[in-house]
């Protein structure tokens, strides 16, 4: 009977250690950045007007890209509008995106930008 009490202390730290390693972490975890979304879309983009980036105008689409903050980077910021790309995405660049909500980013496109595929006409 003596050892029952020893056992018992045991079984106590060998449970609790188990848990403590299933616990989840808190805080920021998952979440690498976060971006605020503005409270209103600026004005110049339901205008329709440009942004400027590297001497290009970016035009606002229509299209609306479904994105985590972790999935994008900033990397500019235009008439106090900050701006991304998609961290899969290099250069050069097909498209920019301004957040307008939570997870959801407005698409610029270059205006006139397709892709481009090179062939030769026979003369």
């Amino acid at each position: 009977m003596r050892g029952c009490p020893i056992v018992f202390v045991g079984l106590i730290f060998l449970g609790s250690a188990i848990f403590q390693g299933c616990t989840t972490a808190t805080g920021n975890e998952g979440k690498f950045q976060n971006i605020l979304p503005p409270s209103q879309e600026a004005q110049w983009i339901q205008n329709g007007d440009p942004l400027e980036f590297e001497g290009e105008y970016w035009y606002p689409q229509d299209d609306v890209e479904v994105l985590t903050d972790a999935e994008v980077s900033l990397i500019g910021n235009y008439q106090g509008v900050p701006f991304f790309v998609e961290k899969v995405d290099v250069r050069p660049y097909s498209r920019l995106l301004t957040k307008f909500s939570r997870n959801k980013f407005r698409v610029f496109e270059k205006q006139g930008y397709q892709l481009k595929t090179s062939y030769e006409a026979n003369p």
